[in-house]
């Protein structure tokens, strides 16, 4: 403890100084300014570069040795003779990629809160070994998503377990990752049971901020399991539920590292997402189109944040609609 004082007895003439210097009201900004530098480096300074890339061309690496082309990058991406037939589309990939994400989202989001809450809901009662359980289901989200990868591409692959288990039972092995269909599948399977235990945290939490006398009422009026669920527990749980909800959408948006180490986006581009087109076409390619990358980032960009302001306006939403009760 001296040596704290100490300390800032040493750090008050120069604090003393900044007031007299700045004043009062604008000391402040000496306290966020190492924040801020760090942010502007790291967060602000990056996306203008990126805003920079994405305006100019060539495959120069550097800034000022590339031309500016304005808005061709964005025309490129965007250019199609029928957006109903994606052959016609100068960057087909692109819009592959672009639906296999949006169908990705759709049913990886849609299961994972199913699953999450259905898993809250579990845990949240008095069964054997709850912390038992509570924690088997949460340690997949302590994993690398390289490691979860890397765990079922050992299971999946031809030479896998499970296809030994398959040949064991004298039935055929099965193409689990270069099969279209069985790829896509097995990349939302374990994206979900990689991330589920993160949201069922999430709800469970919320369940346990519901006060016990509400179902002890709803008990002494007899009211059935499913009318309690549907007139207490979601109703009490919606911002939880919100909150899973567009976290889980912006994760799957942004999914890269469990598909690609798990399939690398195929067989062909069945499993090849937005995330992994920028990565394909700004650094893998053997011509790097650091533009292209750099625009199709832009319009990911502008899609989360579209997901961040639903967000926003469906809590405050749920947070009115639970005042107005």
């Amino acid at each position: 403890m001296r040596l704290l004082s100490f300390f800032f007895d040493l750090l008050e003439p120069i604090f003393r100084l900044a007031q007299r210097w700045l004043g009062v009201q604008r000391l402040g900004w000496l306290f966020v300014a190492p924040n801020l530098i760090v942010f502007g480096l790291f967060t602000f300074l990056p996306i203008l570069i990126n805003l920079v890339y994405a305006t100019t061309g060539g495959v120069n690496l550097f800034p000022f040795q590339r031309p500016f082309t304005g808005a061709e990058n964005f025309q490129i991406l965007f250019e199609c003779g029928n957006y109903l037939d994606l052959s016609t589309c100068r960057k087909d990939v692109f819009w592959r990629a672009m639906g296999n994400t949006l169908q990705f989202s759709l049913i990886q989001v849609g299961l994972m809160v199913l699953f999450s809450l259905v898993t809250a809901l579990v845990l949240n009662r008095k069964i054997i070994g709850r912390g038992f359980w509570r924690g088997v289901f949460f340690y997949p989200v302590l994993l690398s998503p390289v490691v979860v990868a890397l765990i079922w591409k050992w299971l999946l692959q031809s030479q896998g377990v499970f296809n030994a288990g398959l040949v064991a039972a004298g039935m055929s092995p099965v193409e689990w990752l270069t099969d279209a269909s069985w790829a896509f599948f097995w990349t939302v399977f374990v994206s979900i049971w990689a991330h589920m235990g993160f949201y069922t945290l999430i709800l469970l939490a919320g369940l346990q901020a519901i006060p016990r006398d509400l179902y002890e009422a709803a008990e002494m009026d007899r009211a059935s399991p499913w009318r309690t669920l549907t007139r207490i527990t979601l109703p009490l749980l919606m911002p939880n539920l919100i909150v899973v909800l567009v976290l889980a959408a912006i994760r799957a948006v942004q999914v890269f590292d469990e598909v690609f180490v798990l399939t690398g986006g195929g067989p062909g581009s069945a499993t090849t997402f937005i995330v992994q087109f920028i990565y394909q076409t700004g650094f893998a390619e053997q011509i790097h189109l650091y533009g292209l990358a750099a625009a199709a980032s832009l319009a990911l960009a502008a899609f989360l944040i579209v997901l961040t302001l639903a967000q926003l306006r469906l809590t405050r939403a749920s947070e009115a609609g639970q005042r107005g009760r």
